[in-house]
């Protein structure tokens, strides 16, 4: 069958229905089974309440969730949120309410978020590194029913969880709590039966890295149909029914979308509340985890360890090592891929569309730096500063589409678009080959004496400088050359390296005009909770 020709609605479905069944996910089961999953999809949607209540059914007793507190099988998830839901909606929590999630990766996170689509309720996912000022605006602007929080966060929640119900998600042991509930407590004493599904689905709320300003809430509705997680596993081959450690945040939309994908799989998911990257290596080997899910700076982190500690870990069955959330320098990819194998997916995307590109480890290897290509039903168009589309081989404003774009700022407003595309802030250009390559942030270009430059090309070439560790350029004010570039550069351990000697190795390998004239060295950059480096701190201190 040409699948081509087809209608496009069709079409979509088959090869949906295609790339599910090589996943795993669809699979002979009894009928009972199988008339159990059809109804609760039909019921519930494509839910985080629908992926445990069909796993729940489908593989009731095989481990879902591991973490640094046990185990849990996938009917225990499924029993303990229907607990925390009806503990939730005695407290007045309804459909259409907010609950916001302020936790590390661990099991109450999972239960929070799948309680929350149980009641048809928004999970807000609130960002563990963010001020107290910061979740007091978020907050205020999003105006959650309750917030579900790790204890080591009541301090900062202070004023944003003032007149809330506050739900403690995990206490330290030993340690006074402040919440006058909590997940655990909930669980013990509630009704874990089953309840009827809300009147309509509810939202997750991811906020955006706040890096340029105060974080926005962009809502997504949870999707129609499985066809947004068989696109990304048309191009990443995860199966399902296999173990995926998830080290990136969960509260990022990375992590999360990685989570969302996980309960369609019915993956057994790995977590640790906070990321360490031998005790990472040693999770992915001891429970034969077939994909490691990153954020870039953790890439680096863990090579760091060393090739010999690296590879005193048994990672031949890790098939998939999926990274976002920031670009990889090209020698960080290289050397992951000499030390630990060709398994590394590099996926570009943002808060707002999710996903734009995906690169292979072929494409990693025959065209360092690129971020990919569209997976299908995405589109990735290059404009112009006129809102004209650019030939292959220009650089111009990236914009992208496709069915997981955000519904707009929860604050009101949206992105930039054109031609229903939205705007992701960076500039870019694609090859003769159609891979994407991105050349920086627009914000982030400078014009020093008349030449256009973007600090990403002269961080990636110094990335893979053998003394330097990690580096951060940016631009400053000149009164000369109207801006120059600085660099901010850490050493590694016991390098000699100097001012000099890092401008004389960008002048031998790019335009002189793209040296930087400031160079400082520091211990370590200041970054997100998710690994950007923040450069507004560097510019101004």
């Amino acid at each position: 069958m040409n699948v081509a020709r087809l209608p496009g609605r069709l079409a979509t479905t088959l090869r949906t229905a295609a790339t599910l069944t090589r996943a795993g996910v669809v699979r002979p089961h009894r009928p009972d089974r199988v008339l159990r999953t059809g109804l609760t999809l039909l019921r519930w949607g494509a839910t985080p309440a629908a992926g445990y209540a069909v796993a729940a059914a489908r593989y009731p007793d095989a481990v879902a969730v591991i973490d640094d507190a046990g185990t849990l099988t996938f009917r225990e998830v499924h029993e303990r949120a229907n607990a925390i839901a009806r503990a939730l909606a005695a407290e007045g929590v309804g459909a259409g309410d907010g609950v916001a999630i302020m936790c590390r990766n661990h099991r109450g996170f999972v239960e929070a978020t799948v309680a929350a689509s149980r009641l048809g309720a928004d999970a807000l996912l609130l960002n563990t590194g963010l001020s107290g000022p910061q979740l007091a605006e978020v907050a205020r602007r999003e105006d959650p029913a309750a917030i579900v929080h790790d204890e080591e966060f009541a301090g900062a929640l202070g004023d944003a969880a003032a007149g809330r119900l506050r739900v403690a998600a995990w206490r330290e042991p030993g340690r006074r709590g402040h919440a006058g509930h909590s997940l655990a407590a909930m669980v013990a004493e509630g009704d874990s039966s089953d309840l009827p599904p809300p009147p309509a689905g509810g939202r997750a709320i991811v906020l955006t890295s706040g890096t340029t300003g105060a974080p926005k809430g962009a809502g997504r509705s949870q999707p129609p149909s499985l066809d947004p997680a068989a696109t990304l596993l048309s191009r990443i081959p995860l199966r399902a029914r296999e173990p995926t450690m998830i080290a990136a945040p969960l509260f990022h939309m990375w992590g999360f979308g990685q989570f969302m994908l996980g309960t369609s799989l019915a993956s057994t998911v790995v977590l640790r509340r906070r990321f360490d990257p031998e005790a990472t290596l040693s999770l992915t080997a001891r429970h034969a985890c077939t994909a490691l899910v990153v954020v870039p700076v953790m890439l680096q982190r863990i090579l760091d360890l060393g090739d010999e500690v690296v590879r005193g870990y048994d990672l031949r069955r890790l098939r998939v090592v999926a990274a976002s959330g920031s670009a990889i320098p090209r020698a960080v990819a290289a050397r992951w891929m000499d030390v630990v194998g060709e398994n590394l997916y590099d996926l570009y995307g943002s808060t707002e569309v999710a996903w734009a590109t995906i690169a292979t480890p072929d494409d990693l290897r025959a065209a360092p730096g690129t971020v990919g290509r569209p997976p299908r039903g995405t589109t990735v168009r290059i404009y112009d500063e006129a809102g004209l589309a650019v030939a292959p081989g220009r650089s111009g404003r990236v914009f992208v589409g496709n069915e997981m774009q955000f519904d707009g700022y929860t604050g009101g407003g949206g992105r930039e678009t054109i031609d229903g595309l939205v705007g992701m802030g960076d500039v870019g250009h694609f090859d003769a080959d159609g891979r994407l390559f991105i050349d920086g942030r627009d914000d982030d270009m400078i014009v020093s004496g008349g030449e256009n430059v973007f600090p990403g090309e002269v961080e990636d070439l110094l990335a893979g400088h053998e003394a330097i560790a990690e580096v951060a350029v940016f631009g400053v004010e000149d009164a000369e050359f109207g801006e120059r570039l600085a660099a901010v550069v850490v050493r590694r351990p016991g390098a000699d390296l100097d001012a000099d000697a890092v401008r004389r190795y960008v002048r031998r390998n790019l335009a002189g005009y793209k040296v930087p004239r400031d160079v400082e060295f520091a211990a370590e950059l200041p970054r997100t909770a998710t690994g950007k480096v923040l450069k507004r701190t560097l510019r101004e201190g």
